[in-house]
């Protein structure tokens, strides 16, 4: 039966990957781009940003330098022919491959060790083996049988470790323990969404505590503190460093300037090799003449000689004071010029700008000084107006004083241009010098408003100074560029760099909220209502459509239904005295269906709080715990086990057969027979996995099981076009 077991599991699954890879994918599709081009950049060591973590690229990394990828080819857009370029698709592809097929035993390996038959076991293996969408993902360079591969491991180790529970701080028992935690990083390390399996595993830890907490199993607390000492360091202190070492490996090696750049820190930039701010960054010196930019919105610091109205729309007096706007052009109106407010030296690095310092901002073309006071701001009344000021005028000279503050700096740190964020705080009012988005009337030429913002810790009042025009008394600004920074990348810690990486990612994932043609709404998922389109070839109608095998998702539905009915029955039954399942039974439901039910819940309802782009691949791993509720359902409706006296308060009533325990001697008939049909209905969407050619309209359109799938290629509509 083993024997038997492996040859379904491997031939068949690896012989697939291989052969339609090597015969008909020649051609890059959907995130094969995103993601193929970061191998590229580990064996360039070029810096870049992505949202998810790096474990699973870092793979992918060392799958292509295996293979001799050179790192040249980019994977720049869909449609560039791998074979023309040279490269080594099909050992890239192979990793995911792998992992997709290894998924296979490991599920069924979950199921043995939870105590149930090789039937049963077998059963779920079959709805990932046979699953369309596992395998359309799985065959390509992409995140997702990574982070399947090792959620499977993880729950695997973690159903090892519970086993173990009557014979704890074993050898073995410490050894499924940290294993669980390593794969639980691993999960956590491929993709972003990996974190609901370290919550899913947490949850479980948490009940168990629970349990170990009950005064009747120890009246000592000793045993309790031991048991949660264990777990906080196999499921919390070995998940951290492994997740750490993969961001350690993952800035060791990417050390050069990259597409990347740019989403980081002037910090993190000056730590990269070849960087341009390492490059071309400039010291600030006083009564240089610079553009300064915003961070956030890209435009200039902006004035010129045109005043605010009198009044504006809303009834508002004015300042009537020149006009200090943000401005996206480069023009001679975003000059300023430094000014100190302190006695310097005629010569020598005591005039350098530097972190701490208050200075005047002297507007070049009208020789005004920049100014805030306290008068409302044309578009929003809380914050207040900026404008400028005669330098001839002395009597407002305290409210053209503003705080330059280098983010992250260190004392008397030098400012210089293209490198470091700073702040421009107003001495008197403690405001910063911000701005937004919205536009000023067509009085100000509809361009960006400025304002002193209230809060002068706002992380979008942020300002970087651009370029140094010219330096005070006619230097040649470009003879000054600092020896000691143009070549050496400078150093930076890990942690800083791993903390603005983390806030980085959060930040841009959360942000994914533009539309898709192929985004669905989670509520969709686990009806197949509709899948992505990967690839389509106009020459001889060749498409790849990620879609489920519907027989197993929609029995996986039915699954958890069940599931639930069951459970809730049995809580009403056991409320009014009636225990219709054995003890034994109800343990099995409770704990080993409970626990996949948690992973398969933790990693589905999350998604429907989020506001980014959702697609069905991102049910992938709530399917798979899914597949396991659905043994475990099949298990208690086809076992004999459940043949048992009803207990009523206590009394035993004569033994009552169940209507499905008559099926239990053909149990395995039945599951064979399901078998078939699954194993047909995964043959008969196969091309839309495989992108089999030369389908016409009809054929396509026989392939679209529900009207809700978008397939091209289909009847009338093609022909049309």
């Amino acid at each position: 039966m083993k024997r038997a077991w492996r040859s379904l599991v491997f031939s068949p699954y690896l012989h697939l990957h291989y052969a339609s890879t090597k015969s008909t994918i020649l051609i890059k599709w959907f995130d094969e781009v995103h993601f193929g081009k970061f191998a590229a950049y580990y064996i360039s060591r070029e810096y870049y940003f992505d949202v998810h973590p790096p474990f699973a690229k870092l793979l992918f990394g060392l799958a292509g330098w295996f293979v001799g990828f050179d790192g040249h080819f980019n994977f720049e857009s869909i449609g560039d022919n791998y074979t023309d370029n040279h490269v080594p698709y099909v050992g890239m592809r192979a990793l995911p491959a792998i992992l997709g097929s290894l998924t296979i035993p490991i599920v069924y390996g979950i199921m043995k060790e939870s105590g149930y038959g090789t039937i049963i076991s077998a059963f779920s293996a079959s709805l990932i083996l046979f699953d369309n969408a596992h395998v359309a993902q799985s065959r390509l360079i992409l995140l997702d049988a990574t982070l399947i591969f090792f959620l499977s491991l993880t729950m695997y180790s973690y159903v090892r470790f519970r086993k173990l529970r009557y014979v704890a701080f074993t050898p073995e028992w410490w050894g499924w323990l940290i294993a669980t935690g390593v794969f639980m990083a691993c999960a956590w390390g491929s993709k972003v969404n990996g974190i609901l399996t370290v919550i899913a595993i947490g949850v479980a830890v948490l009940v168990d505590l629970w349990d170990l907490l009950d005064i009747r199993k120890s009246p000592s607390m000793d045993p309790f503190w031991r048991h949660f000492a264990a777990r906080a360091i196999g499921l919390i202190a070995v998940p951290l460093v492994v997740y750490l070492s993969f961001f350690w490996i993952h800035f060791a090696i990417l050390t050069h300037s990259g597409t990347g750049d740019t989403f980081m820190s002037p910090q993190f930039q000056e730590s990269l090799a070849g960087n341009e701010l390492l490059m071309n960054s400039i010291e600030l010196k006083y009564h240089d003449t610079i553009t300064l930019k915003h961070k956030d919105t890209k435009v200039f610091l902006h004035s010129h000689p045109e005043r605010y109205p009198l009044r504006y729309d809303d009834g508002r007096i004015s300042s009537q004071g020149r006009q200090v706007t943000g401005y996206g052009h480069a023009d001679e109106n975003n000059w300023w010029q430094v000014i100190p407010t302190k006695a310097l030296p005629e010569t020598g690095r005591g005039r350098i700008v530097r972190h701490g310092d208050v200075i005047q901002l002297l507007h070049v073309t009208t020789q005004t000084y920049l100014l805030t006071h306290d008068v409302a701001s044309p578009l929003m009344p809380t914050n207040q107006e900026f404008t400028t000021w005669s330098r001839d005028d002395l009597s407002r000279y305290n409210d053209t004083l503003f705080h330059l503050s280098l983010n992250g700096a260190h004392e008397g740190e030098p400012v210089r241009s293209k490198s470091g964020y700073l702040r421009l705080v107003h001495v008197p009012t403690k405001v910063s010098l911000w701005t937004h988005r919205e536009q000023l009337p067509d009085w100000a030429f509809r361009q960006q408003e400025i304002n002193g913002d209230k809060n002068p810790l706002d992380r979008s009042a942020i300002w970087y100074v651009d370029d140094i025009i010219s330096g005070g008394e006619g230097e040649d600004v470009s003879a000054r560029t600092s020896a000691q920074h143009a070549k050496t990348p400078k150093s930076l810690g890990f942690f800083r760099k791993f903390f603005e990486l983390q806030l980085l990612m959060l930040q841009h994932n959360a942000g994914l909220t533009a539309s898709h043609p192929y985004a669905s709404a989670p509520i969709n998922w686990p009806f197949l209502l509709s899948g992505i389109s990967f690839w389509t070839q106009s020459e001889g109608q060749k498409q790849i459509y990620l879609i489920g095998n519907i027989i197993g998702w929609w029995t996986c539905a039915l699954a958890l239904s069940l599931y639930v009915g069951i459970i809730g029955a049995d809580l009403i039954a056991k409320r009014r005295g009636v225990e219709p399942i054995p003890l034994a039974v109800r343990n099995r439901l409770w704990n080993s269906a409970g626990f996949f039910i948690v992973v398969w819940f933790i990693h589905y309802f999350p998604f429907f709080l989020m506001s980014r782009q959702l697609f069905i691949h991102h049910y992938l791993p709530s399917h798979l715990a899914s597949a396991l509720v659905a043994g475990a359902v099949l298990h208690f409706l086809l076992s004999e086990t459940i043949q048992y006296p009803i207990s009523v308060r206590g009394h035993s009533t004569r033994p009552r057969k169940p209507q499905w325990a008559e099926l239990g001697a053909r149990g395995p008939a039945i599951v064979v027979l399901f078998f078939l049909v699954l194993f047909g209905a995964f043959v008969y969407i196969a091309p839309l996995t495989y992108g089999t050619p030369g389908l016409d309209g009809d054929a396509v359109n026989s392939k679209r099981l529900l009207s809700s799938w978008t397939l091209h290629f289909a009847g009338k509509a093609y022909e049309q076009a």
